[in-house]
């Protein structure tokens, strides 16, 4: 059986496709559609995702971790965790392995899986949730962007697949505020027809910044009548960001809540109202917003030639984002499906789709249909090269932002001195011009030159970008043949070595 995995910063969720290729959410062990992306490392040696790992952030924050997919991409989670440093990947295939075991008690063994990322995930990001994946011991058929596959469950589930008759194409645009990240993303839809425009994004933007701000402004209260601040002592930051949490989801179904903030003996309960909460963190609603008008222009569009806006994402829960939307976009966001396992549909529906491609044993639901879409992404981020000019270090952009995917571009730069004997080839991407404000996506050398190569030699460099936001490159020097294939070593990433390692210690975990 093949699933769909939303793997959220703070919540996850899993789908399958029924007998007829309908997505449908599958229940944790709990019967909970929502698995909090928490894990506690117990002391005897086992690990505890979910719930109860948060309870227990309350009590042994030392051991919990959460958080865990903002620090993807990273060489670390950034604190010890019951006194061990931990890779996001290890952390994330402890939450997936989780994941695979409750889906597999009610649908059988998991034979393979796509993940979610965030649109506005680099490459970097990218191979660390599929090495995630690996780790657990899972076989990652694909990964696919959070709004794209919001998009593809929102056309599956308005009939578009069933109709007799091909409906007229609509332009959707997918409003996606999750827990830690921020995505928006125009996307085509069509019978059998699913391109996606343009994205934008931010991966340092999310519900869990809502939530800081009313912690800070809690704490800050709380330091003027105590002399003293809860952010300091690791439980009472674990209780004052539960009491904040709550209060934020309660905000957006009352008019008033009031905090309590306990630390060294005290007590503090402040209310506050929706109205004072919007006022707190508006500039992080117009971020959104910006955002929102920026993928407009991106694509050329005005909005009157968009049909539809999707809200996805827990956070769009907040009633002040639905009330921003209908006043930038002049018409009432859809709300037609579970904004919180959207998602997780939408990748069940890819998996469908990438398995009735690779005409795989038979077991995809509704796969003559499913096999029949066609799927155009776009990447979100422009793929470079950094050359010198001068004495300045410059991104040379091949493949630019929003290009149609699969892509290549290739072009030939010159050696930088006589008698070169090798040439690093470092790839960029940004969209600046300068490349220290670019990301690196790593580096491969051509080795071995012909001997007394002259200043300007040429060498051709060939970047790829796979349907999936994956990158290969292929760097040839011209005189001599010689080329390297993009065994690009990136920075920070995981070796094949530390892969296995890793994943034998997830393997041999005991999780529940």
């Amino acid at each position: 059986m093949q699933i769909g995995i939303d793997l959220g910063t703070t919540f996850c969720a899993v789908a399958t496709l029924d007998d007829r290729g309908r997505p449908s959410a599958v229940p944790n062990r709990d019967g909970d559609i929502l698995t909090p992306s928490a894990v506690y490392l117990s002391p005897d040696g086992s690990a505890v995702v979910g719930q109860p790992a948060l309870d227990m952030a309350l009590e042994q924050p030392d051991r919990v971790a959460t958080l865990i997919k903002r620090k993807m991409g990273l060489p670390e989670y950034g604190r010890p965790v019951a006194g061990r440093e931990f890779r996001p990947e290890t952390l994330s295939a402890i939450i997936l392995k989780k994941l695979a075991q409750d889906a597999a008690t009610q649908l059988g063994p998991i034979t393979g899986c796509v993940i979610t990322v965030p649109a506005y995930f680099d490459d970097t990001r990218r191979k660390a949730t599929m090495d995630a994946g690996r780790i657990a011991g899972l076989n990652v058929l694909d990964i696919i962007d959070e709004p794209s596959a919001a998009a593809l469950a929102y056309s599956v589930g308005s009939g578009t697949r069933e109709t007799s008759e091909p409906p007229q194409p609509q332009t959707v645009l997918v409003y996606d505020l999750g827990g830690g990240t921020f995505d928006v993303t125009l996307v085509k839809l069509g019978k059998k027809r699913f391109q996606v425009l343009a994205i934008e994004g931010d991966v340092r933007l999310g519900g869990k910044d809502w939530d800081d701000r009313l912690a800070n402004w809690a704490a800050e209260k709380f330091l003027k009548e105590y002399g003293s601040d809860p952010r300091t002592d690791p439980q009472s930051e674990a209780m004052l960001q539960s009491t904040t949490e709550r209060a934020k989801r309660s905000l957006s179904k009352v008019e008033q809540v009031s905090l309590t903030v306990t630390h060294a003996g005290h007590r503090l309960t402040v209310p506050i109202t929706r109205a004072e909460f919007e006022t707190l963190t508006r500039d992080l609603l117009i971020r959104t917003r910006l955002t929102t008008q920026q993928v407009l222009a991106q694509a050329g569009l005005t909005w009157p030639q968009v049909d539809k806006v999707l809200m996805v994402g827990g956070s769009t829960h907040m009633p002040a984002t639905g009330k921003m939307l209908t006043e930038l976009t002049g018409r009432e966001p859809d709300h037609s499906l579970a904004v919180s396992e959207v998602v997780a549909r939408g990748a069940a529906v890819h998996a469908g789709i990438a398995s009735a491609k690779a005409n795989a044993s038979g077991e995809s639901k509704g796969s003559d249909e499913l096999g029949e879409i066609v799927e155009i992404s776009v990447n979100a981020h422009a793929l470079g090269v950094q050359i010198r000019q001068g004495v300045e270090q410059l991104n040379h952009k091949l493949v630019l932002k929003n290009t149609q995917l699969p892509a290549s571009a290739e072009e030939v730069y010159y050696t930088a001195r006589d008698n070169q004997t090798r040439v690093r080839v470092r790839i960029l991407q940004g969209e600046a011009h300068q490349a220290d404000a670019c990301s690196p996506v790593g580096e491969c050398w051509i080795e071995g030159l012909p001997a007394n190569l002259p200043k300007g030699s040429p060498v051709r460099v060939k970047c790829g970008v796979a349907a999936n936001g994956r990158i290969e490159v292929t760097a040839t020097d011209l005189t001599s043949g010689r080329a390297a294939m993009a065994a690009i070593l990136r920075p920070g990433g995981l070796t094949d070595h530390e892969l296995s390692r890793e994943a034998t210690w997830v393997r041999n975990l005991r999780v529940q």
